[in-house]
């Protein structure tokens, strides 16, 4: 049985989907709030309760007593966490959001883990770890101790927290470090929406650090595939752990951490242009500064997840946002 968290997010639904087609059991947990469009979470709940092998439960993982009892009431032998408090411009204005779902709600998970001494958990971490770091591409080894928003900082100590439940009840624990997730079903406050959203509207799009931000886009279902071979690989601990100089990606205890992302490092304005190629229309650009908390860069080094379970990215950004393209349009007809 798998527990898995955020089940109507985005990466959640896709991940239980390919799960249930696989014939796995899976509870899916989430408590649809209204961060964006409740009606698109409904949405994508619904195609996984036509699977005869999900169970929803609606709850809000913020809730030590409803969590405790849900694990008590399933066990689960894993547990695949992607419910978060997703955005870093939102942390800025409401990080008492970030506190309760990302703080307080894993650590709610972490002591259900416990309680049920889960074979393995896998959590979603993020690339806004890196913060500040300028050197690239990142690499799972480097310090994240600059953290440039409060959404960051609740992923990087949420890597700590985990981390700490690896070492002392030897909970195999994997964290995931997701590289800016684009595709069909994808979150409306996500630029690649936005943008079509108001590309189709004939409006501008406004486009921060004048369109040189450079993100490294990773589709969905080379996401979805990289995290199951993780999900079915537990961690373990790294024989070659050096105490006297220890990598934050691996431990003497099961834990490991892998940055997971597309491998091509695309500045924005392409990414706007295979949009524009897609839609058949010219966006017309508001060039603005970069946003606070934002950061300049991001690329992924995954060499170490694909030494570990053969991740391999393999879908070039125009072709992705083509399919999410062809996927907005027959959800939003006009």
């Amino acid at each position: 049985m798998i527990v898995l968290t955020g089940c109507a997010g985005f990466i959640g639904m896709h991940c239980a989907q390919k799960l249930l087609e696989r014939g796995e059991s899976v509870v899916g947990v989430d408590n649809l709030n209204a961060y964006y469009d409740v009606r698109l979470k409904e949405a994508r709940l619904a195609r996984l309760c036509a699977y005869p092998g999900f169970r929803f439960e609606r709850l809000d993982l913020a809730d030590r007593t409803a969590v405790a009892a849900l694990f008590a009431r399933v066990r689960p032998t894993r547990v695949l966490h992607l419910a978060a408090q997703a955005g870093v411009r939102h942390s800025i204005d409401a990080p008492d959001d970030y506190t309760d779902s990302n703080l307080l709600a894993f650590a709610n998970i972490l002591q259900g883990c416990r309680a049920v001494r889960a074979q393995h958990l896998v959590f979603a971490s993020s690339s806004s770890v890196y913060g500040g770091n300028t050197k690239t591409p990142f690499r799972e080894s480097d310090a994240v101790d600059h953290p440039i928003s409060y959404y960051a900082a609740t992923k990087k100590a949420g890597e700590v927290m985990a981390h700490s439940y690896a070492h002392l009840y030897r909970i195999p624990t994997t964290g995931l470090r997701f590289f800016t997730v684009y595709g069909p079903w994808g979150r409306p406050d996500m630029a690649l929406f936005k943008f079509t959203r108001a590309m189709l509207a004939g409006e501008p799009i406004d486009v921060y650090g004048e369109g040189r931000l450079v993100r490294d886009f990773t589709y969905i279902d080379d996401i979805v595939t990289g995290v199951l071979r993780v999900l079915a690989k537990p961690a373990t601990p790294d024989p070659l752990f050096d105490a006297a100089a220890p990598s934050p990606a691996a431990s003497s205890a099961p834990y490991r951490l892998f940055n997971i992302g597309g491998g091509a490092p695309t500045r924005l304005l392409d990414y706007i242009a295979a949009l524009e190629s897609a839609l058949g229309i010219e966006a017309v650009k508001r060039l603005l500064p970069i946003q606070p908390g934002d950061m300049h860069t991001t690329a992924a080094d995954t060499t170490a997840l694909a030494a570990w379970v053969g991740f391999t990215p393999a879908t070039p950004v125009r072709e992705g946002v083509a399919r999410f393209v062809r996927w907005y349009r027959e959800f939003y007809p006009s």
